[in-house]
């Protein structure tokens, strides 16, 4: 039964123009997983912390989330609803083509898929660089008087993205049972975490305090306003959800069990997010010790003072370091595919090396190796300004939810009119959906350029546009020496792939557009 829905799409996988390189040997829950895996909850909560504890406190950080993640369930919603009709590797650049016409179709793939490369980068570079920030953070714990300097946090970011690296490359086919033990682990470490710190706090914070308590005093801004620049803690935890995509050729029926995984793993991320906040918030240490730590990351200094030990502190802490490990592991997994996806179109310099899949390991070894490199090298920015290599963090959710929004936004733009047959169907609220999403996304690269407190210096500014336009200056300069010419985006028309979809979906295919794309099929398979 596996071989024949393995078939079935791959053949589908081949009318919409590509060869199935990468074996389908992930499931449902093992999507749910990686996607869970890359939010990783508490944490991106965790490492910035540093943000809401200046633009609100707990209105921020407990209201900021809860508003950030109804927002995101519909934003995973739009996505899914597109993924069910295009179930590709290509994830949102190739929905983008596939939504607009012809003529339109390579320029907004092209613009899509550099921001989705971008923000799958960048994601993976601030998720692994913060936590080999977390990892050195540990040694306060006993040495109160320790800052990791430039060369020790560089070393550890370099020696987890090792880690991460080795176990895509060689441990692959244990990915399944990888994204499946994140969540079990994800779990039981919140409710471990919730359970020592309620019981363990000898002073206690109110609830007015937990739920009501608003203080924007330090970070510079207006009293309102504060509250939204300091979204960016929930919406950088909560963007990884559309990077799952890129995975639908390693999945039995990807149609059906990725969009249902998107939106899933958005809805667990949340409720795993305000279990993780609240009791935090209850134990609350002194706000000002808490700004003050040097390192940035307080969350080891809240763990000590609950539970009055060094030991006890980083028992609590070791639990958000393996979240943190499940965290890099699945987003490496998910940018090395988008990497290899848009490569495979030609979207990017040296793509034929990129998108060449190992035989022994059937992975893009060359995809993940590419990923990994580009991560390492941004990484020293970190010895010329830490303000803007903290600006990664801004990047990865402006260019995550561009390259979300593009293609909702064309969707919306032509009336919906190649999701009215999709398999995961918003129905007649799609339009109010797809409406809020485009409209948060404004809002957001907005804010995620500003800094998050006032005034600003060298030090404190946020580089995130600066950094923005670095990377959109290479795809444009790559646009007019190359892809302008060659560049043509996917290799079927909206209509073959239509086709296509419709052997997955058990829908009507036509036999017209069948007979067309059988010599393409034959030319791949070759």
């Amino acid at each position: 039964m596996r071989n024949s829905v393995d078939a079935s799409a791959d053949e589908a996988l081949a009318r919409m123009g590509y060869k199935s390189e990468l074996p389908r040997n992930l499931s449902m829950m093992s999507i749910l997983g990686l996607s869970f895996a890359i939010m990783a909850a508490p944490y991106g909560l965790s490492t910035t912390l540093y943000i809401t504890l200046s633009d609100g406190l707990s209105v921020t950080i407990i209201w900021g989330w809860v508003f950030v993640t109804l927002i995101s369930i519909a934003i995973a919603a739009s996505l899914a609803e597109i993924c069910a009709v295009f179930p590709t590797a290509g994830g949102v650049y190739y929905w983008s083509a596939m939504l607009s016409t012809r003529r339109w179709a390579p320029l907004m793939s092209f613009i899509d898929g550099w921001l989705t490369l971008v923000g799958n980068w960048t994601v993976t570079l601030s998720i692994i660089f913060g936590g080999g920030q977390l990892i050195l953070s540990a040694i306060s714990l006993w040495r109160e008087d320790f800052v990791a300097n430039a060369w020790q946090t560089v070393l550890m970011f370099w020696a987890v993205m090792l880690v991460c690296v080795l176990v895509n490359v060689f441990l692959s086919r244990y990915l399944d049972l990888i994204n499946k033990i994140c969540i079990f682990w994800t779990g039981a470490s919140v409710i471990i975490i919730l359970v020592t710190l309620l019981t363990m706090a000898e002073d206690r914070r109110d609830a007015e305090f937990v739920f009501a308590h608003y203080d924007s005093s330090k970070s510079g801004w207006p009293a309102g306003w504060a509250f939204f620049v300091g979204l960016l803690q929930a919406a950088y935890t909560l963007t990884g959800y559309g990077m799952v995509a890129a995975m639908c050729e390693e999945v039995q029926n990807p149609h059906r069990e990725v969009p249902k995984a998107i939106v899933l793993s958005v809805v667990a991320a949340g409720i795993t997010g305000l279990l993780y906040l609240i009791p935090i918030l209850f134990v609350l240490p002194g706000v000002q010790q808490l700004r003050d730590v040097a390192s940035g990351q307080p969350v080891a200094l809240i763990f000590k003072t609950v539970t009055g030990s060094a030991g006890g502190g980083f028992g609590l802490l070791f639990l958000v370091l393996g979240i943190m490990i499940f965290a890099g592991i699945g987003s490496l997994t998910a940018a090395s595919r988008c990497t290899y996806a848009f490569a495979r179109d030609g979207a990017i310099p040296g793509f034929r090396i990129w998108r060449r899949v190992n035989k022994k390991l059937d992975v893009p070894v060359w995809a993940i190796l590419l990923s990994a490199g580009v991560d390492c090298l941004l990484g020293l920015i970190y010895f010329g300004s830490t303000a803007a290599f903290n600006s990664f963090t801004g990047v990865a959710t402006i260019c995550l939810s561009t390259s979300y929004g593009l293609p909702i936004f064309i969707s919306l733009l032509r009336g919906r009119q190649d999701v009215r047959r999709s398999s995961f169907s918003l129905g007649p609220f799609g339009y109010v959906i797809n409406a809020i999403t485009i409209a948060w996304i404004v809002l957001a690269v907005v804010l995620f350029c500003m800094p998050y407190t006032l005034p600003v210096s060298p030090e404190s500014m946020n580089y995130a546009s600066v950094v923005f336009a670095g990377f959109g200056t290479i795809s444009v300069v790559w646009y007019f020496v190359y892809a302008r010419k060659h560049f043509t985006g996917p290799p079927v028309s909206k209509e073959e792939a239509h086709a296509a979809t419709g052997v997955m979906t058990g829908a009507a295919v036509d036999p017209e557009t069948v007979a067309e794309t059988a010599e393409m099929k034959k030319s791949l398979s070759e």
